[in-house]
């Protein structure tokens, strides 16, 4: 099965994934959505699983840096998606491919149980 990470290199969350994985021997990829960017395709299948309200980051610095009017703008899948391809920034990471199963976060519990 097929496993890809989605984050961003430098936040923590993201690296204590990526390092998990790696003590497991679990092969995986990494997607920097920075940097090699994030289809709406890809963000909308996530959609299907996982809620927007977990999904979009309301807890982070950017959401907060956001203008009022844009994040009351935001209240549903169509319109967090729209503010995650616009500010990827905004995801909450990582969130985890397994073979079309996504799951978002990270502590090893939850991945252990992911893995077993």
């Amino acid at each position: 099965m097929k496993k890809t990470l989605y984050g961003i290199p430098n936040c923590d969350t993201v690296k204590k994934a990526r390092t998990w994985l790696a003590e497991q021997d679990i092969e995986f990829t990494f997607h920097d959505f920075k940097k090699q960017g994030l289809e709406r395709a890809t963000a909308a299948q996530w959609l299907t699983q996982i809620d927007w309200q977990t999904l979009v980051n309301r807890k982070g610095t950017t959401w907060r840096n956001l203008p009022d009017e844009r994040k009351a703008a935001v209240t549903d899948n169509d319109s967090a998606l729209d503010l995650m391809l616009e500010t990827p920034s905004v995801i909450k990471r990582p969130v985890l491919d397994r073979g079309g199963k996504f799951s978002v976060g990270f502590s090893a519990a939850q991945y252990q149980d992911l893995f077993q």
